[in-house]
């Protein structure tokens, strides 16, 4: 019972983290929509920082699992992109994360606490770790067309995915994020033709 309690009081802070960043959310709204105490929260997560970073550690777990799943899913690293921006499109359609925590986190990075900025800079060092080795393998299989260096190339990719979800959201539009992921993709494409 008490894991399934934390692990509502994550999914909870994760949507209110989603929608209104670190500092406006507070343990009072996490226990309305849960239905439990305030001093129930403070007993899982004693500040609200232990709450933020162990729900950065979550993310960043899934965010791992989900790429291992793309990994095994698709040979070709073009393929492992489209899926990862697919995925995302369809996470801000569909309204169940509209935005990944982690890039609206690290808009707010100077103001968060150390141990909920450092979970941050995991996050994206994982992911680039992963866009680098996929635009690697892409570039030897011939599958991916780079113009610049892989680490360029993945921080790049990462900062269109990340500003096309910010887009997204000023635009109230998933449309924004769509024609922003597929221009970036068309350039990786090996069919790409360059100017």
């Amino acid at each position: 019972m008490a894991g399934s309690t934390a692990e509502r009081i994550l999914d909870v802070a994760h949507k209110l983290i989603a929608d209104r960043g670190y500092a406006a959310f507070s343990y009072a709204d996490i226990a309305s929509e849960v239905k439990v105490s305030k001093a129930t929260i403070h007993h899982h997560f004693p500040l609200k920082e232990d709450l933020v970073v162990a729900v950065l550690r979550r993310h960043r777990q899934r965010l791992g699992e989900g790429l291992a799943q793309m990994d095994g899913a698709a040979s070709d690293p073009f393929d492992r992109l489209t899926y990862y921006m697919k995925y995302w499109e369809a996470c801000i359609q569909k309204k169940t994360e509209p935005i990944c925590i982690a890039a609206l986190l690290g808009a707010e990075l100077p103001s968060l606490p150390a141990d909920v900025a450092t979970e941050v800079r995991f996050h994206f060092a994982d992911l680039h770790r992963w866009l680098q080795q996929t635009l690697e393998l892409g570039e030897k299989q011939k599958s991916i067309r780079l113009t610049q260096a892989t680490s360029r190339e993945a921080d790049l990719l990462m900062a269109t995915v990340h500003g096309a979800m910010i887009s997204a959201r000023a635009y109230q539009s998933s449309a924004v994020f769509s024609q922003i992921v597929d221009a970036t993709l068309q350039r990786l494409s090996p069919a790409a033709v360059s100017a």
